[in-house]
C-alpha cells in the first residue's frame, strides 16, 4: 500500500481571453485514489508543456473535446508506477501517459505506455522521444514529404517541435533554414544545430526578403509552427510543387484578431500543396518512428535543448511562457525526481 495520502491537482478555473496563465487555474488536493482492476497508481516525473494546451481551453478546439471549467488540466507526461493492477506493469516501471496537471493520477491501461528505457532516459521520453518528437518526425517525412537535396525552412525552430523538425531535415540531407526569435536562439540553430542558415524574424521589418536572402531559389519544403505573417513570408518563396506541413499557428492563437494570409493566390500558381496534421494520425507507425529517432540520438546526431520548470504549480507560468517567446527548447516541468 502506498503512503501517499493526497493528488496535488491543478483545475482550469476560467477560460481565457488572449494568453493564459496563473490567473486562469486554481490548485486542489483531493485524496488518492486507489487503483482499480485495469488501473495503475502513479507519481508524475515529468508535464509536457505544449501549445495544444492553449487550444484545448478554448470552448471548441475542434479536434479534441475542450477542457471543462474546474477539471483538471489535461497534460502528457511520464510517470512512476506506485502501484499495479495492470499484467505486465509492476511498481517502479515508467510509463509515459495522458496524466493531467496533478503529482499522482490514477490511470486505466488504455491510456498509459510503458516506456522501454532501452530507447532514452525519461527526460529523453519527454524530449526527443515524446509526441512533439513524432510530431516533427511525421511532419517532415510524410506530410512535407522531404527528399534529400531539398531546401528546407521550418519556423519556431528553437521550440519543441521545430528542433527535432529541423534535425530531421538535416539528417535526411535536406539544406535547412530555421526561423526563430533573438540572437541567442539564432546562434543555437547554427552551432548546436548545425543548420545552414538561421534568421532572427524579430530583427527585420520583411520577412520574406529575409527569407529571399537565403533561400536559394526558393523553399521546397516549409514546416509551420507559427502561421499568420510568417506563413505569408513562407508562401512568397515557395517553390514550384512545394509542400506545406501545417503543424501550428502559435502566432495566431491568442491574437484579438487573427491575421489573413493575403497571398494564398500564389498556391495556385505554384502548385502548392498545403497540409494540417496533427501527429495522432500516425499512432500506429509510432514503434518505427521512435526506433529512428533513438537510434539518432544514441549516435549523437540527434539533440534537445529542454527548459525545465520546477515543481507543479509552474506549470500555468509555463503554459504563459510558451505564447511570450520566454522559453528557449522543449518547456516541461519536472514533478517529482
Amino acid at each position: 500500500m502506498t503512503l501517499v495520502n493526497a493528488n496535488r491537482q491543478i483545475l482550469l478555473r476560467a477560460r481565457p481571453e488572449g494568453l493564459a496563465g496563473p490567473e486562469h487555474f486554481a490548485e486542489s488536493s483531493v485524496p488518492v485514489e486507489q487503483p482499480g482492476p485495469g488501473e495503475a497508481l502513479l507519481e508524475s516525473l515529468y508535464i509536457s508543456i505544449d501549445p495544444a494546451m492553449r487550444t484545448w481551453i478554448t470552448e471548441n478546439p475542434g479536434y479534441v473535446p475542450s477542457v471543462q471549467i474546474g477539471s483538471v488540466m489535461r497534460a502528457g507526461g511520464v510517470a512512476r508506477v506506485l502501484e499495479s493492477r495492470i499484467e505486465g506493469l509492476r511498481p517502479g516501471d515508467l510509463v509515459q501517459g495522458r496524466l493531467g496537471w496533478q503529482s499522482h493520477p490514477t490511470l486505466p491501461a488504455s491510456a498509459l505506455q510503458k516506456l522501454d528505457l532501452s530507447l532514452g532516459t525519461a527526460e529523453d521520453w519527454i524530449g526527443p522521444l515524446g509526441t512533439s518528437a513524432l510530431t516533427a518526425y511525421f511532419g517532415m517525412t510524410v506530410v512535407g514529404d522531404i527528399r534529400p537535396g531539398n531546401t528546407v525552412l521550418v519556423s519556431g525552430s528553437a521550440g519543441a517541435v521545430g528542433q527535432i523538425a529541423a534535425q530531421v531535415a538535416k539528417l535526411m540531407h535536406c539544406r535547412v533554414i530555421g526561423i526563430a526569435g533573438g540572437p541567442d536562439k539564432c546562434a543555437f540553430l547554427k552551432e548546436a544545430l548545425s543548420l545552414d542558415e538561421a534568421l532572427d524574424y524579430k530583427s527585420t521589418d520583411d520577412l520574406a526578403a529575409a527569407i529571399a536572402n537565403v533561400a536559394d531559389g526558393g523553399i521546397d519544403v516549409f514546416f509551420d509552427n507559427v502561421g499568420g505573417r510568417t506563413l505569408e513570408a513562407a508562401i512568397q518563396n515557395m517553390r514550384v510543387s512545394g509542400r506545406i506541413a501545417l503543424c501550428g499557428r502559435i502566432s495566431q492563437t491568442t491574437a484579438p484578431v487573427p491575421y489573413g494570409v493575403k497571398n494564398l493566390g500564389l498556391a495556385i500558381g505554384k502548385r502548392i500543396r498545403m497540409q494540417g496534421f496533427i501527429v495522432s494520425d500516425f499512432h500506429d507507425q509510432y514503434s518505427h518512428a521512435r526506433a529512428w529517432l533513438a537510434g539518432e540520438l544514441a549516435s549523437g546526431r540527434l539533440t534537445q535543448r529542454l527548459h525545465i520548470l520546477e515543481g507543479l504549480e509552474k506549470a500555468p507560468e509555463g503554459l504563459r511562457m510558451l505564447f511570450t517567446g520566454e522559453n528557449f527548447g522543449k518547456l516541461a516541468v519536472k514533478i517529482s525526481h
